[in-house]
């Protein structure tokens, strides 16, 4: 199982810089959006059906042009979930999950902390998002969380990181999140399980040539629960796709 997650920074603006061709010539199996910035009906699903993925769901945010995610794939699920039954995270349409035979895989467009009240909204969301993964693990266990999590875990994960430990995004406490995530609700970084000393990014920011000259932060993640990280078989980054801020993360699963 090929699976592909990807914040586009708008699936329509995304479209005009060759999306299609990318994903065609890719071939995954599912592939998770997230920062799509549509509604349902803005987009085309003709589209990606006629490379193969019949199956195409769209979770937008109440507010236009704003976050939302999607899940595209070949094979039909058993069960589509859109949301959590959280309604301030719903409102801002940031978690989709698809359940299939034997795995469910999520994507997820955890907040960013702009500001203060962002920040503190992102906290707020964090701990309720652990509680419900947590619940969620004991009926499924088999779960894949793809998506953009505003989060880089450790140094190697950002290309400054003395300068920018007191910028959200790399903030102490978002980082001790992250690790108390993986180790106490049960899930693997499958990139860092499968590449232990590499340096590589997933963001960029469209200021100062930031992507030509590498300096970026790796905010994307595709963690497995530890029910099935013994059938990761790859996870790498993916930054020659060039149709966004980020560049997609990709997972292969035995």
């Amino acid at each position: 199982m090929k699976i592909i997650s990807y914040n586009v920074n708008g699936i329509r603006a995304a479209l005009k810089k060759g999306l299609i061709g990318w994903l065609k010539a890719t071939d995954a199996d599912v592939v998770c959006f997230q920062e799509t910035k549509a509604q349902p009906e803005q987009i085309d699903d003709s589209i990606f059906e006629a490379i193969g993925y019949k199956y195409c769901y769209w979770y937008s945010a109440e507010k236009k042009g704003y976050s939302s995610v999607g899940i595209l794939t070949r094979v039909e699920p058993q069960h589509v979930e859109y949301g959590t039954g959280i309604d301030y995270m719903d409102l801002e349409g940031r978690n989709l999950r698809l359940d299939f035979e034997d795995i469910s895989v999520m994507s997820l467009y955890l907040p960013s902390g702009t500001n203060d009240h962002r920040l503190s909204y992102k906290f707020t969301y964090m701990d309720d998002f652990k509680i419900y993964i947590e619940d969620l693990k004991r009926k499924i266990p088999n779960l894949v969380i793809c998506g953009d999590y505003n989060i880089c875990h450790e140094a190697i994960d950002i290309h400054d990181p003395v300068r920018l430990k007191t910028v959200s995004g790399f903030l102490p406490a978002e980082r001790e999140w992250l690790s108390k995530f993986l180790n106490e609700s049960g899930f693997t970084d499958s990139f860092r399980k499968m590449n232990t000393d590499v340096v590589q990014y997933s963001w960029w920011s469209y200021r100062a040539n930031a992507r030509q000259n590498n300096k970026g932060w790796r905010l994307d993640y595709l963690l497995v629960s530890k029910e099935i990280e013994d059938r990761i078989y790859r996870s790498v980054i993916l930054p020659e796709a060039k149709h966004s801020d980020h560049c997609p993360v990709l997972l292969e699963l035995k």
